[in-house]
């Protein structure tokens, strides 16, 4: 989580200035495309709302000219599909600040075990953020992933069995122990 798209020099969430909140997404494209990026993109937002402030602005960002092109052929595409236009905005990218400490891992500060457990195991608040298992697990915690999912890699994440045991009951519910057995 952080801030983008403006010029003010080292925003913070109550000094914005003109930068938007987002996300920056580091990735291998040997892994995924950044078509399919964009289609979680689209898929993870109503395109066609129009954003009430700068601050939550529907925006993705392009660093290249390829970028640009894919990001604004995809709008397009929605555009023909739903015939409304769309207001998300597509813009260069001039820069990213991660954002405050307690704006990071929001679903996973809920469950404050668990992200003790994490900070452990990831002392660096650099080597936390970056973290894929500590990344998954927040993701699980705010609703993102599902019972069989988190089944085939609870034991990667690096749980306790008394947190990956928490993380089985807000993922899988109360039929936890059937249908989704993790390590205990």
């Amino acid at each position: 989580m952080g801030y983008a798209g403006g010029e003010k020099k080292n925003p913070t969430y109550y000094d914005l200035g003109d930068h938007t909140e987002t996300v920056q997404i580091d990735y291998d494209p040997s892994q995924v495309s950044y078509d399919d990026l964009l289609k979680v993109f689209w898929e993870g937002h109503n395109p066609n709302h129009n954003s009430w402030s700068r601050q939550y602005m529907n925006i993705v960002f392009y660093h290249n000219d390829e970028q640009k092109r894919l990001a604004e052929e995809s709008l397009k595409a929605i555009e023909r599909k739903t015939g409304k236009e769309v207001k998300t905005k597509v813009l260069p990218y001039t820069g990213f600040y991660v954002a405050e400490d307690y704006h990071q891992k929001h679903s996973l500060q809920r469950y404050p075990n668990i992200m003790a457990e994490l900070k452990a195991i990831y002392p660096s608040f650099d080597d936390f953020l970056k973290s894929t298992a500590v990344t998954r697990v927040n993701g699980y915690l705010g609703g993102y992933g599902t019972c069989d999912g988190l089944k085939d890699e609870a034991f990667d994440l690096g749980l306790s069995a008394g947190s990956t045991e928490t993380l089985s009951l807000v993922v899988c519910g109360n039929k936890a122990v059937v249908e989704c057995p993790l390590p205990r």
